[in-house]
């Protein structure tokens, strides 16, 4: 049986593509006061910044590739059960070929009615853009497929018992400081190996491996450190 390989990506694992981060320094936040674009209470009070801001993150998407750290990814699925577990609320895990990738924070090539939470709606490259006017087919005004600040986030628990039950562990590009996100390391049973890949890395429990580097080397490094743990030709 083929060991479970869990990955927690951050906003590092797509900086090589090209997306704007939010919390490093020239970010997202530096330019938008991120209550305003980012929170229940700011979509609240002017939804049509909110549309626009998620309007202008898809035009960017739309244009950015897969890197190698998400393509590197997908080779270890040849390997290893392999499950992503994605800050991100971009879709490069899955353009890059990732079979198995649960969103934590939402998709930003998705809306969703605002009257039904599960009817979800697919944006594609040639419709990307909502307005406060923008209905879905059954006249339901739409929002962004985002978890804003403020709300809950209802992919925890799956993620929760996939850490759990992981046989290795592996954090990406991530800050550490978003929860709950950041918590799911804790929730790694003892003894596991984890490996944490980040250029400028947070403090981590002792028994953590760091390799402090960006994503594409960095998951180069890891594809060998493992493929030589688990006797991998």
């Amino acid at each position: 049986m083929r060991k479970k390989l869990v990955i927690s990506t951050g906003a590092g694992m797509s900086a090589e593509s090209g997306i704007s981060t939010f919390r490093d320094s020239g970010g997202l936040w530096e330019t938008y006061p991120v209550m305003d674009v980012a929170s229940a209470e700011g979509f609240a009070r002017n939804p049509e910044l909110v549309h626009r801001f998620y309007n202008e993150r898809r035009k960017e998407l739309v244009k950015a590739q897969p890197n190698a750290g998400h393509r590197g990814l997908v080779e270890l699925e040849q390997w290893f059960e392999t499950y992503v577990i994605t800050q991100n609320v971009d879709d490069l895990h899955e353009r890059a070929g990732s079979s198995n990738v649960l969103h934590l924070h939402g998709e930003l090539m998705k809306i969703r009615s605002m009257r039904r939470d599960d009817r979800i709606y697919t944006l594609t490259p040639d419709n990307l853009e909502t307005t406060t006017e923008t209905r879905d087919k059954y006249g339901d005004p739409v929002r962004p497929h985002i978890v804003f600040f403020q709300e809950a986030v209802p992919n925890i628990e799956p993620a929760i018992e996939l850490a759990s039950a992981a046989d290795i562990f592996v954090v990406i590009g991530t800050s550490l400081a978003v929860y709950p996100a950041a918590s799911l390391l804790h929730y790694v049973g003892s003894g596991k190996p984890i490996y944490y890949i980040d250029p400028n890395p947070a403090a981590v429990p002792a028994g953590v491996t760091v390799i402090k580097t960006g994503a594409s080397e960095g998951v180069a490094r890891l594809i060998e450190i493992l493929k030589q743990k688990e006797g991998i030709e």
